[in-house]
């Protein structure tokens, strides 16, 4: 099948959109609403693992849905969406679907086991924010940011499959199956991250190391790991942020899944203007994200380990690991690799206050 001529993709944004536009404006309201009524601000965060995925199944299975919504917030494809659209399925968006599907059951389990599905859970950041302003600043933070901005984002990650669903192409092309495959590598990555990092918070809080532990992450800590109280081996002696660093490149890859396919306009570089970066607004909102994020829960761990969390700072990438290297390199050439080193990686015993 011809792919479709760029003005019928430009007729169907907005009929396309209807759906998904409401479900965002609707989750937005009710979230927020209970956001006040339980004094817990972490509504959107026990929502974040599914929401993506949602919007992404809408875009993927278009053909699927009814031409009207059988009930309320019920999704529908309407008559005004392209016959094609509306009628054939894309195989570049059912792999995107796939792969977000595959997405969301890890991060849903690492929340689940983590407890963070707890209607009582709070994102220990939101409290310290809520303790360094005034109450009606921090409502008007919970309303346009945690509330509005995040609910924004969530429904952007979702653009990507609209896309690959009007491309319309017959078969997958050489860019799907190599994309389709870097995606799976992420996840396996960040899977391997997330199972190093809860089974070090598990031997830091109980001494006890779990005896069925997920490969990759059957590490045997110490006590001078606990004692250091933060993680430094694994992934995570190359990363500060591996799981991070897997997030946003998840989702880049998922951007540039109909960016990179035979049906796209390509980018003329040098772009001219900002708007020409229309197409990779998802993954650069939610780096931007990312990177403010964590840059604030890194001031957290900063202030609870001065002397041990500079030192990783100064040794380790916050996330590119190509980049651990020659901050050693630098170090060495100090004069300082081996006292840092010693304090992130040294295994020998050690005196100091009790971690937390």
């Amino acid at each position: 099948m011809a792919p479709l001529p760029v003005e019928v993709f430009l007729r169907g944004i907005p009929a396309s959109f209807q759906w998904p536009v409401k479900f965002c404006a609707s989750t937005t309201f009710v979230l927020y609403i209970l956001s006040l009524l339980t004094g817990n601000a972490s509504q959107v965060d026990r929502v974040w693992t599914f929401l993506p995925t949602i919007y992404t199944a809408y875009f993927a299975l278009l053909p699927l849905w009814p031409s009207h919504a059988v009930m309320p917030l019920w999704p529908y494809t309407p008559e005004t969406v392209h016959p094609a659209v509306a009628t054939i399925y894309s195989p570049r968006a059912l792999l995107m679907f796939g792969l977000v599907l595959l997405w969301m059951c890890r991060l849903s389990y690492n929340t689940w086991r983590r407890g963070l599905f707890n209607l009582h859970d709070e994102d220990y950041r939101w409290q310290i924010v809520r303790s360094k302003i005034p109450k009606w600043l921090f409502q008007v933070f919970n309303l346009t940011f945690i509330a509005i901005i995040q609910n924004i984002i969530l429904f952007l990650l979702g653009v990507p499959t609209h896309v690959a669903a009007f491309q319309q192409p017959s078969e997958l092309s050489t860019s799907d199956y190599i994309l389709g495959t870097l995606g799976l590598v992420d996840l396996a990555l960040e899977f391997v991250a997330d199972n190093q990092q809860y089974s070090f918070q598990t031997y830091k809080h109980s001494g006890v190391h779990e005896k069925n532990e997920w490969p990759g992450a059957r590490i045997k800590w110490t006590q001078r790991d606990a004692q250091r109280g933060f993680i430094t081996r694994g992934l995570w002696a190359w990363s500060r942020h591996p799981n991070f660093l897997c997030e946003q490149t998840f989702w880049a890859i998922i951007t540039l899944f109909p960016l990179l396919a035979p049906e796209s306009p390509k980018l003329a570089l040098p772009l001219t203007s900002i708007t020409e970066l229309w197409p990779l607004a998802p993954s650069l909102v939610l780096c931007i994200l990312f990177y403010s994020s964590t840059r604030f829960t890194e001031s957290i761990s900063l202030s609870k380990y001065p002397k041990a969390y500079s030192a990783y700072q100064a040794r380790v990438a916050m996330f590119v690991p190509f980049f651990t290297p020659v901050w050693g390199l630098w170090l060495q050439l100090l004069g300082k690799k081996e006292t840092v080193d010693e304090v992130l990686f040294g295994q020998g015993k050690v005196e100091g206050k009790k971690t937390d």
